[in-house]
Protein backbone atom coordinates (compact mmCIF):
# COMPACT_ATOMS: atom_id res chain seq x y z
CA UNK A 1 0.00 0.00 0.00
CA UNK A 2 1.13 3.52 -0.78
CA UNK A 3 1.66 5.84 2.14
CA UNK A 4 2.90 9.29 3.18
CA UNK A 5 6.54 8.31 2.72
CA UNK A 6 5.98 7.18 -0.89
CA UNK A 7 4.16 10.44 -1.66
CA UNK A 8 6.83 12.51 0.09
CA UNK A 9 9.65 10.85 -1.88
CA UNK A 10 7.80 11.27 -5.18
CA UNK A 11 7.11 14.96 -4.52
CA UNK A 12 10.75 15.52 -3.51
CA UNK A 13 11.90 13.85 -6.74
CA UNK A 14 9.62 16.24 -8.66
CA UNK A 15 10.85 19.22 -6.60
CA UNK A 16 7.36 20.09 -5.38
CA UNK A 17 7.12 22.09 -2.15
CA UNK A 18 4.81 20.23 0.24
CA UNK A 19 4.30 19.28 3.85
CA UNK A 20 3.25 16.01 5.43
CA UNK A 21 1.14 16.87 8.47
CA UNK A 22 0.77 14.68 11.53
CA UNK A 23 -2.92 14.82 12.49
CA UNK A 24 -4.22 15.29 16.04
CA UNK A 25 -6.60 12.38 15.53
CA UNK A 26 -7.03 9.51 13.11
CA UNK A 27 -9.15 9.89 10.00
CA UNK A 28 -11.85 7.46 8.98
CA UNK A 29 -11.87 9.06 5.53
CA UNK A 30 -11.10 12.23 3.58
CA UNK A 31 -14.37 13.80 4.75
CA UNK A 32 -12.78 14.08 8.23
CA UNK A 33 -9.97 16.36 7.00
CA UNK A 34 -11.73 19.74 7.49
CA UNK A 35 -12.54 19.03 11.13
CA UNK A 36 -9.19 17.40 11.90
CA UNK A 37 -7.24 20.31 10.40
CA UNK A 38 -9.64 23.17 11.18
CA UNK A 39 -9.77 24.24 7.52
CA UNK A 40 -12.66 24.88 5.08
CA UNK A 41 -13.97 21.77 3.30
CA UNK A 42 -13.41 23.51 -0.06
CA UNK A 43 -9.64 23.26 0.55
CA UNK A 44 -9.73 19.53 1.23
CA UNK A 45 -9.43 17.16 -1.72
CA UNK A 46 -10.78 13.63 -1.80
CA UNK A 47 -10.81 10.75 -4.25
CA UNK A 48 -14.01 8.76 -4.67
CA UNK A 49 -13.73 5.49 -6.54
CA UNK A 50 -16.75 4.19 -8.42
CA UNK A 51 -17.51 1.02 -10.31
CA UNK A 52 -18.89 2.04 -13.73
CA UNK A 53 -21.21 -0.45 -15.46
CA UNK A 54 -20.90 -0.77 -19.23
CA UNK A 55 -22.38 -3.30 -21.66
CA UNK A 56 -18.92 -4.92 -21.79
CA UNK A 57 -18.55 -5.14 -18.00
CA UNK A 58 -17.56 -2.96 -15.06
CA UNK A 59 -14.52 -0.70 -14.69
CA UNK A 60 -13.26 1.45 -11.81
CA UNK A 61 -13.35 5.25 -12.15
CA UNK A 62 -11.70 7.64 -9.68
CA UNK A 63 -13.08 11.14 -9.17
CA UNK A 64 -10.96 13.89 -7.62
CA UNK A 65 -13.13 16.54 -5.98
CA UNK A 66 -13.31 18.81 -2.97
CA UNK A 67 -14.76 17.40 0.22
CA UNK A 68 -17.31 20.24 0.01
CA UNK A 69 -18.67 18.91 -3.30
CA UNK A 70 -18.66 15.10 -3.37
CA UNK A 71 -19.34 13.69 -6.84
CA UNK A 72 -22.89 12.70 -7.82
CA UNK A 73 -22.83 9.16 -9.27
CA UNK A 74 -25.35 10.12 -12.02
CA UNK A 75 -23.07 12.91 -13.23
CA UNK A 76 -20.05 10.60 -13.13
CA UNK A 77 -21.96 7.99 -15.16
CA UNK A 78 -22.83 10.62 -17.77
CA UNK A 79 -19.22 11.84 -17.91
CA UNK A 80 -17.84 8.36 -18.64
CA UNK A 81 -20.76 7.12 -20.72
CA UNK A 82 -21.67 4.34 -18.30
CA UNK A 83 -25.15 2.95 -17.77
CA UNK A 84 -24.65 3.54 -14.04
CA UNK A 85 -21.96 3.94 -11.43
CA UNK A 86 -21.94 2.95 -7.80
CA UNK A 87 -19.36 3.39 -5.04
CA UNK A 88 -16.67 0.75 -5.42
CA UNK A 89 -16.32 -1.75 -2.59
CA UNK A 90 -13.31 -1.28 -0.31
CA UNK A 91 -11.41 -4.30 -1.66
CA UNK A 92 -11.67 -2.91 -5.21
CA UNK A 93 -10.54 0.57 -4.11
CA UNK A 94 -7.54 -0.96 -2.31
CA UNK A 95 -6.67 -3.12 -5.31
CA UNK A 96 -6.96 -0.54 -8.10
CA UNK A 97 -5.41 2.43 -6.26
CA UNK A 98 -2.93 0.75 -3.91
CA UNK A 99 -4.24 3.07 -1.16
CA UNK A 100 -6.47 2.28 1.80
CA UNK A 101 -10.13 2.79 0.95
CA UNK A 102 -11.40 6.21 2.05
CA UNK A 103 -7.84 7.56 2.26
CA UNK A 104 -6.91 7.60 -1.45
CA UNK A 105 -4.51 10.37 -2.43
CA UNK A 106 -5.01 11.93 -5.88
CA UNK A 107 -1.29 11.48 -6.56
CA UNK A 108 0.46 8.29 -7.72
CA UNK A 109 -2.71 6.73 -9.09
CA UNK A 110 -2.08 4.01 -11.70
CA UNK A 111 -1.97 5.20 -15.33
CA UNK A 112 -4.54 2.61 -16.39
CA UNK A 113 -7.15 3.93 -13.92
CA UNK A 114 -9.68 6.36 -15.41
CA UNK A 115 -9.40 9.56 -13.36
CA UNK A 116 -11.82 12.48 -13.56
CA UNK A 117 -11.19 15.85 -11.90
CA UNK A 118 -14.27 17.86 -10.93
CA UNK A 119 -13.97 21.19 -12.75
CA UNK A 120 -15.30 22.95 -9.60
CA UNK A 121 -12.04 22.00 -7.91
CA UNK A 122 -9.87 23.57 -10.62
CA UNK A 123 -12.07 26.64 -11.08
CA UNK A 124 -12.88 27.22 -7.43
CA UNK A 125 -9.39 27.36 -5.93
CA UNK A 126 -6.87 30.16 -5.87
CA UNK A 127 -3.74 28.54 -7.39
CA UNK A 128 -1.62 29.76 -4.45
CA UNK A 129 -4.03 28.41 -1.83
CA UNK A 130 -2.88 25.51 0.34
CA UNK A 131 -4.96 22.39 -0.16
CA UNK A 132 -5.04 19.23 1.90
CA UNK A 133 -5.55 15.61 0.98
CA UNK A 134 -5.14 12.17 2.45
CA UNK A 135 -1.98 10.08 2.16
CA UNK A 136 -3.33 6.56 2.50
CA UNK A 137 -2.65 6.71 6.24
CA UNK A 138 -5.11 7.60 8.98
CA UNK A 139 -2.73 9.83 10.95
CA UNK A 140 -1.25 12.06 8.22
CA UNK A 141 -2.34 14.53 5.56
CA UNK A 142 -0.59 16.20 2.64
CA UNK A 143 -0.51 19.98 2.23
CA UNK A 144 0.61 21.66 -1.00
CA UNK A 145 -0.35 24.53 -3.30
CA UNK A 146 -3.51 24.01 -5.35
CA UNK A 147 -1.54 24.80 -8.51
CA UNK A 148 0.90 21.99 -7.80
CA UNK A 149 -1.77 19.45 -6.94
CA UNK A 150 -3.80 20.21 -10.06
CA UNK A 151 -0.69 20.11 -12.26
CA UNK A 152 0.27 16.69 -10.89
CA UNK A 153 -3.13 14.99 -10.99
CA UNK A 154 -3.41 13.02 -14.20
CA UNK A 155 -7.07 13.07 -15.18
CA UNK A 156 -9.69 14.57 -17.42
CA UNK A 157 -11.34 17.69 -16.07
CA UNK A 158 -15.11 17.30 -16.25
CA UNK A 159 -18.08 19.42 -15.32
CA UNK A 160 -19.83 17.72 -12.40
CA UNK A 161 -21.77 20.63 -10.95
CA UNK A 162 -25.52 20.13 -10.53
CA UNK A 163 -27.44 20.55 -13.77
CA UNK A 164 -24.50 19.51 -15.94
CA UNK A 165 -24.45 16.07 -17.45
CA UNK A 166 -21.67 16.29 -20.02
CA UNK A 167 -17.87 16.05 -19.93
CA UNK A 168 -15.99 19.30 -20.39
CA UNK A 169 -13.99 18.61 -23.56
Amino acid sequence: MKDALAIHRWLLAHQVHHEILRLPRSLSGAEDLPEALGVPSETCVSVAVFEAAYASGAEPVAVVASVAHPPDPRRVAAAVGAAEVRPAPAFLVNTVTDYASGLVCPLLLPAELTVLVDRRLADGLDPDLAVYTTTGERATALCLAARDLLALVAGERVELRPGSLAPDR
